[in-house]
């Protein structure tokens, strides 16, 4: 995939979103008009983990000699099944944070691009004739940002939050906006 400069870049705590809107210029076919970015934002990193990993042991391995000194050695199981549970929990989180979407605005076309945490990946292509960004509210939820075009209805962003997912519609919003309203540079009509 080819490099696209001049991104400008929305992060937060749960999430990162960057969106990179391209000039349109060229008569190239496949150019990229528009790229957003979604990664599910893990402030654990691997050493962190194995950090994390070593303090329960550590507690968990005074408390076991602790219990196993006043003669109650049966809790010792329960607290290698607790620090196993911990480390598995720890496991999932990081294996999770693989996913990510990637959002490509081409003339003609919209591609989604999702990787799963197991690293298989998918591509949706959606026409843009008819295509709208669609946030569908319910009351005391994160609304579902939806592209929608002939009856097709492909959900996006779902691991954003509600501030989020609306920058991300009005983005996408903007971006077929321009593609459909192109503005040419005519040295003719300049004052």
């Amino acid at each position: 995939m080819r490099a696209v400069t001049g991104a400008a870049a929305n992060g937060v705590a749960a999430t990162r979103v960057a969106a990179t809107h391209v000039a349109a210029t060229g008569a190239d076919a496949d150019r990229v008009l528009f790229q957003a970015t979604i990664v599910p934002r893990r402030s654990l990193t691997r050493k962190g983990a194995l950090a994390v990993l070593g303090l329960f042991a550590c507690l968990g391995l005074l408390g076991a000699l602790r219990f196993a000194a006043m003669g109650l050695w049966p809790v010792i199981f329960f607290m290698v099944a607790e620090a196993l549970l911990a480390a598995g929990l720890l496991v999932l989180h990081a294996r999770d944070g693989r996913a990510a979407e990637m959002l490509l605005l081409e003339p003609g076309r919209l591609r989604v691009l999702r990787r799963d945490p197991r690293g298989r990946g998918r591509e949706t292509r959606l026409p843009t004739a008819w295509l709208n960004p669609v946030l569908e509210e319910a009351p005391g939820r994160v609304p579902r940002l939806l592209l929608a075009a002939h009856g097709v209805r492909e959900e996006v962003g779902a691991m954003l939050g509600e501030t989020e997912k609306r920058a991300l519609a009005a983005a996408i919003a903007e971006a077929l906006r321009r593609m459909r309203e192109p503005v040419f540079e005519n040295p003719q009509l300049r004052d």
